[in-house]
């Protein structure tokens, strides 16, 4: 009897209009570092940042350097729900040990200024019809959840001056500006599990060129605690390597999350290690639901159903009078 209950309540959410972009609750990128399909909706601004402790040593050039790493990234939905501005900054301090170097470094390892739209999502206009009659069929497994939510993103990496943290011989400078492209997939397991695909294309046309990946497989505990477990990779001229981590978040305010996680690399030429906290908030005070209207056929479509109901009207009174 609850089973067919809440399934009633749900449908009749569901019958007039669906929600955009905008969530109940803040739906971050961290701690995983690959970005949804999905955006923030439109005039929210959300910030999310994290310090990382980040351990790091080469095998064969016997160096080490530890120290610390902030990151910063702030989205804002602008013009309709589906699109949002993205601004990344990261800031890297560390201590570089080697047989002839003993110094400290500092820098920007990136600056990234780019727009992610969503250009298609499977759920926009689609009514899933409980099944009252069969919890089988209800809970078993839904094909449509194979059909991703896509998204691009485009921006540029700005290179404010020499950065000490690339793998490129010395007498390669890295430019001050270049391209990054971006696509984005996102499917949706039943009501716990999201897998989230981004493959990229980054510094595009320079000596530091790469194509990468991001799997986020991501599992919601309850309504407040999250688990994730992620692979990267990169592939470069100067640097291809793999990346996995694992982490969990903490929901502990609709528009406010905690998180951590830890990361290692796959190689020893360097062998990378991190250990991440995070924070990420949302300013949604004056944010106004977008509502959108489901699409009920063409014209034709209507015009049949009115004349159909028409008919049915008359004919019920005829009956009635009988």
């Amino acid at each position: 009897m609850k089973f067919t209950k809440s399934l009633l309540i749900a449908s009749l959410f569901s019958i007039q209009f669906i929600n955009a972009q905008f969530t109940d609750d803040i739906n971050s990128n961290r701690p995983g570092k690959s970005m949804m399909a999905f955006s923030v909706g439109k005039t929210i601004i959300q910030a999310e940042t994290g310090l990382s402790y980040i351990s790091e040593n080469h095998d064969k050039l016997n160096y080490d350097a530890k120290g610390f790493m902030g990151e910063l990234v702030l989205r804002y939905g602008v013009w309709k729900e589906e699109l949002e501005v993205i601004g990344e900054i990261q800031y890297q301090r560390d201590k570089f040990n080697s047989v002839y170097v003993d110094e400290s470094r500092s820098g920007f390892k990136q600056l990234t200024l780019g727009a992610k739209y969503l250009f298609y999502d499977p759920h926009k206009n689609y009514e899933e019809k409980p099944n009252l009659y069969s919890w089988r069929a209800q809970h078993s497994f839904k094909w449509r959840q194979l059909i991703p939510a896509l998204a691009g993103y485009a921006g540029v990496n700005f290179g404010i001056s020499d950065n000490p943290f690339n793998y490129a011989p010395s007498n390669i400078e890295e430019p001050s500006f270049s391209p990054k492209a971006t696509i984005i997939a996102q499917n949706q397991f039943g009501s716990r599990w999201v897998l989230v695909t981004n493959i990229s294309y980054d510094k595009i046309g320079t000596d530091f060129a790469s194509i990468n990946y991001i799997l986020t497989l991501t599992r919601g505990f309850n309504s407040q605690w999250s688990g994730f477990f992620e692979n990267q990779g990169y592939n470069g001229d100067y640097y291809s390597d793999g990346v996995f981590r694992i982490g969990a978040a903490y929901l502990f305010h609709k528009n406010m999350q905690l998180d951590a996680s830890l990361g290692k690399n796959v190689k020893g030429t360097p062998s990378i290690m991190n250990a991440s906290v995070g924070f990420s908030w949302r300013f949604a005070d004056k944010y106004e639901e977008v509502k959108i209207e489901k699409d009920n056929g063409s014209k034709m479509d209507k015009k049949m159903k009115k004349k159909a109901d028409k008919e049915k009207k008359r004919k019920d009174q005829v009956d009635i009078e009988e």
